[in-house]
């Protein structure tokens, strides 16, 4: 087993989810339970990344109040190096609807999320180095995970990124720093739009032929892997030809595992903290392993209510 280690650059909030049978519309009342924990992409990231096995570092900005102090806590308990500066705005909020098939919604209030600095990330990313996994998100600053991708690579370390949410307008450079791209249905389309100038519906995109799919995401990261994440359908994994990273086939896809689904939210989270931390532990493996791995950890995580305390420790697969 590997001693290399994920660095998860990212975003921490206080998710407040009610759970309602059908998901809100305009001009609706609807009555729901409520229940309150943490979340954030990068904090479910980095939680996923250190149950499924890995020693997980968090580099993170958060406000100076008791939503802060949950964040501490909550590190210490799953030992997780927590690196977070502290900024002049709330700890970062989030609004979640669930509805009776596991469905969701979500609003995000960025807070000290927005206030997380490149150079506070170089920092925290002092000691990374070749067979490290940097992992980024897009609920931080732009300009700040560029950085993180940037000093991750140049130290040698797999520079993963998880283009989510959809809305951010990422340009061709960021796409340049990426060594492992993970969009879900959703954000790949709108990658698409921006970067490729074809126009695809995310409901479509599962559907669409293998090798059309595969020249598509040659054309988004011409030398590195896309893995597009599908829900019920599975993932598709592309390599370029140049990197295969110990497969057979420069593209394929691998169906979802089965699952008594409660709650997705934080599903793709889950997969890309678990892809993360199978990458730092076995960089001898073919990147097919590392992949069904996640698809077994993603699918073990819908099983219970809620986004990072629902990232299922290693035993548990």
């Amino acid at each position: 087993m590997s001693t290399a280690r994920v660095f998860v650059a990212g975003s921490f909030n206080v998710d407040h989810v009610w759970r309602v049978a059908t998901l809100p519309v305009a001009g609706a009342t609807l009555g729901g339970d409520y229940a309150f924990g943490p979340g954030g992409k990068g904090f479910n990231q980095a939680i996923a990344a250190r149950r499924a096995g890995a020693d997980t570092r968090f580099v993170c900005a958060l406000g100076d109040d008791p939503a802060a102090q949950l964040a501490r806590t909550l590190c210490a308990n799953d030992g997780i190096d927590l690196q977070a500066t502290i900024a002049q705005v709330p700890t970062g909020t989030a609004g979640i609807y669930v509805d009776a098939a596991g469905r969701n919604c979500i609003v995000i209030g960025s807070g000290a999320n927005a206030a997380l600095q490149a150079d506070a990330v170089a920092r925290s990313l002092q000691g990374i180095g070749t067979g490290d996994v940097v992992l980024a998100q897009l609920e931080s600053p732009l300009d700040t995970v560029a950085q993180a991708l940037q000093t991750g690579r140049a130290a040698g370390a797999i520079a993963m990124l998880n283009p989510a949410p959809a809305n951010a307008a990422i340009d061709r450079a960021m796409l340049g720093r990426v060594d492992i791209l993970t969009p879900n249905e959703t954000e790949f389309s709108a990658l698409l739009v921006r970067h490729v100038g074809e126009r695809i519906d995310a409901d479509l995109v599962s559907g669409i032929d293998q090798q059309r799919l595969h020249a598509l995401c040659r054309e988004l990261v011409p030398d590195g892997t896309v893995i597009i994440t599908l829900g019920s359908s599975g993932c598709f994994v592309s390599h370029a030809d140049a990197t295969l990273r110990g497969d057979t086939q420069a593209c394929y896809r691998i169906s979802a595992e089965s699952a008594q689904v409660v709650d997705t939210t934080g599903a793709g989270d889950a997969f890309n903290g678990a892809l993360a931390a199978s990458l730092a532990q076995l960089p001898d493996a073919a990147f097919i392993e590392h992949v069904r791995f996640a698809n077994r950890y993603a699918a073990h995580s819908t099983e219970q209510a809620g986004a990072a305390l629902a990232m299922p420790y290693l035993a548990a697969l």
